[in-house]
């Protein structure tokens, strides 16, 4: 198995494609983005291995992400490759204009109940009308627990949604260790955003943090993820970022008890100030995502479009040293 470095003008850092060679078979896990560069980056990485985008004979997405899936189908339209994804992004990732429809339409209606500022959504409809490929591919879609074997290695697919509805992680064995695949499920660096990252998801932080359980449960040895650099510790990364999410939960419940009632945009502002770019949607994504969580626990309350603390939660807020608010997870 091979990690091939790709371009990424976004916050989380170069993608990673990942080719296995080593057999019959040429496969990729995920593609990289669309644009010229990355197009350029990936053709040379090939090259580098004696492989062009006409040998590959399948391709595994982890999500329906652009930045994952943009050369997908490019490749395909050169070499007729198969390509997979989980059920629940196999219409995003072939270009599906119903589906297409449906999640900008979600997407509005959330930014509506948000209380985003008009300006801000405005600035969210230009980025979302970028192309996000050149061509969208013809697709197989596949479920958790499916295995598909690749040059003698066993792929399992695992999904792990909460950052996308179908983002899947593959679990196999390399030299006699177990290591997963995890697309942007588990991240090196940054913590995958929930809630704004793909509106489509119901629930988007229990799903997340039930992904990073099993991930902290697993014992691999190693994580080779969407963006970035391998993860040589995955339960230790895994346990770390469910420790985010309740110091994130404490922030939340902080700024509920000190402000009083608040509309999703206004948490998201006092967790992440002024936003610009992408980040207007991630930003009260993530805070809607905490605020949902919290209210199906009780320790928030639903007023309208706007959230207040919940006494019980208030109370145990003043007696609560450390900051996280236990999520049980």
């Amino acid at each position: 198995m091979e990690r091939l470095t790709l371009s990424n003008a976004a916050f989380e850092g170069h993608n990673n494609a990942y080719l296995f060679d080593d057999g019959p078979e040429t496969v990729l896990i995920d593609t990289g983005d669309w644009m010229a560069a990355t197009r350029t980056q990936l053709t040379e990485a090939l090259a580098s291995h004696g492989v062009a985008m006409a040998d590959i004979d399948r391709i595994f997405l982890t999500h329906w992400h652009p930045d994952h899936t943009g050369l997908a189908g490019e490749i395909q339209s050169q070499s007729g490759a198969e390509v997979y994804v989980h059920a629940e992004d196999a219409p995003l990732v072939e270009g599906d204009e119903d589906a297409w429809a449906t999640l900008h339409e979600t997407q509005e209606r959330y930014f509506d109940d948000w209380g985003m500022p008009e300006p801000k959504q405005a600035v969210l409809r230009e980025r979302m009308a970028e192309p996000t490929a050149l061509d969208a591919p013809e697709v197989i879609p596949f479920a958790d627990g499916d295995t598909f074997n690749v040059n003698g290695h066993e792929l399992r697919v695992v999904h792990a949604s909460g950052h996308a509805a179908g983002l899947c992680m593959f679990e196999t064995t390399l030299d006699g260790s177990p290591v997963v695949f995890t697309g942007d499920a588990l991240l090196p660096v940054y913590t995958p955003n929930v809630g704004g990252a793909d509106v489509r998801v119901e629930n988007p932080l229990e799903k997340y943090l039930r992904a990073l359980r099993y991930i902290a449960d697993a014992g691999y040895d190693r994580a080779w993820p969407g963006h970035r650099d391998p993860i040589a510790d995955p339960p230790a990364r895994a346990e770390h970022i469910i420790d985010h999410h309740e110091e994130r939960a404490w922030r939340v419940l902080n700024v509920l008890d000190e402000s009083g009632p608040l509309n999703t945009w206004e948490v998201s502002a006092e967790l992440f100030g002024e936003l610009s770019d992408i980040h207007i949607l991630h930003g009260p994504g993530e805070a809607y995502a905490h605020l949902e969580h919290l209210a199906q626990t009780g320790a928030v309350i639903p007023e309208g479009e706007t959230y207040r603390i919940a006494e019980r939660a208030s109370e145990a807020l003043a007696e609560e040293n450390d900051q996280r608010w236990e999520l049980g997870f």
